[in-house]
């Protein structure tokens, strides 16, 4: 292979130094800078080898001509496949370093929005579950549309974009109808997000599983449950089926506790007890609380219920222990005559006959 002068070479590796040294000198001035503005240490986080990969390529795009590697045809055509490599590659880069600089922005917002708590914290994490869906949606448009870039660098695309769009109604609706599922998901992930019907951290019953939602995209939505485990559904299952959202206008949860006892407890002192036992435990929101006698069991039981409000619902179930555990006790410390206890009644019992204990013979 004959080269027609090592200066362009000379001059090519010295571009890409160059711009890998310009990088090199931004990203030390960002990491400076990130110490007091929290955009530039994202930046330097999401962007410092998409600029690397940019800066190299463009260098070489720029400098690279055909005619370095020799002026044979077999040489002009192997100059002029790498010249269309390069400018493939810098389109990819170059979207790369979009999609990351887009994530950098976004994440100086979502940072604030994970600091809010108390009443604000609801919007606070609708608007995070707004901006991780529109970004994603943003990072698939850039794609496409790099895609699209790269495709239409090719001078036999172009001659077949005529026909292309001839027949772009009926490609499109077999597309639509083969991609139904996953645009409808689509959809329904972003219906989710802007109706404020589903957001980041929200407590949720789906098929009587508990748990908070921990990830939300545009397909799925995974959820942690309360053991850990993670459940993955389709974003249309919300939209399709019915669910319960804990947290929908506030976080607050009230948390109930059942009791079944004898006839003979005494409610009075019961409730005295109870109000005395949330005054000293932390979990108790000091809002709200009752015990009332909700019910007459059919097995002779009285059923007593137990209500106190705690901040959030993890708050709520170890408040709920903390109560039923103490009331539990209390009852068989001090009234154990009230504990449960079946009552039958025989004809002997019946007819007004004492009992003597005596077994029959």
């Amino acid at each position: 292979m004959n080269v027609q002068s090592p200066t362009d070479w000379l001059i090519l590796a010295i571009s890409v130094a160059g711009a890998i040294l310009v990088v090199e000198v931004v990203r030390r001035l960002l990491v400076k800078a990130g110490r007091k503005w929290r955009l530039a240490r994202h930046l330097v986080e999401h962007c410092t080898w998409p600029a690397y990969s940019v800066g190299v390529v463009v260098a070489a795009n720029l400098v690279f001509s055909p005619g370095m590697l020799g002026e044979a045809v077999r040489q002009r055509e192997l100059g002029a496949t790498i010249d269309r490599v390069l400018g493939l590659v810098t389109i990819a880069c170059v979207t790369w370093l979009i999609i990351q600089a887009n994530y950098a922005l976004t994440d100086v917002v979502l940072d604030r929005l994970v600091l809010v708590q108390g009443e604000r914290n609801r919007r606070a994490r609708r608007i995070m579950t707004q901006i991780g869906l529109v970004r994603r949606v943003a990072a698939v448009t850039i794609v496409v549309v790099a895609v699209g870039a790269m495709l239409f660098s090719f001078p036999q695309v172009r001659a077949l974009g005529a026909g292309l769009l001839a027949s772009a109604g009926i490609a499109g609706a077999i597309v639509g109808i083969a991609a139904q599922p996953t645009i409808g998901n689509m959809l329904a992930g972003l219906q989710l997000a802007f109706s404020d019907a589903l957001r980041l951290d929200d407590v949720v019953v789906v098929n009587d599983e508990w748990g908070r939602i921990e990830e939300l995209t545009l397909t799925y939505v995974v959820l942690r449950l309360w053991d850990e485990r993670r459940m993955v559904l389709p974003v249309s299952y919300f939209t399709q089926n019915p669910f319960e959202n804990w947290t929908r206008h506030g976080s607050r949860v009230l948390a109930v506790v059942f009791l079944r006892v004898d006839w003979s407890v005494p409610v009075d002192k019961l409730r005295e007890e109870l109000y005395r036992y949330i005054q000293e435990n932390p979990l108790w929101d000091q809002k709200e609380w009752t015990l009332q006698v909700t019910d007459v069991l059919p097995n002779g039981l009285v059923e007593l219920r137990a209500l106190m409000s705690a901040a959030d619902s993890p708050s709520a179930w170890d408040l709920k222990c903390d109560v039923r555990e103490h009331l539990v006790s209390y009852v068989r410390e001090n009234f154990p005559e009230s504990l449960p206890r079946f009552r039958i009644e025989t004809p002997e019992t019946r007819a007004g006959v004492p009992w003597t204990g005596a077994k029959p013979v």
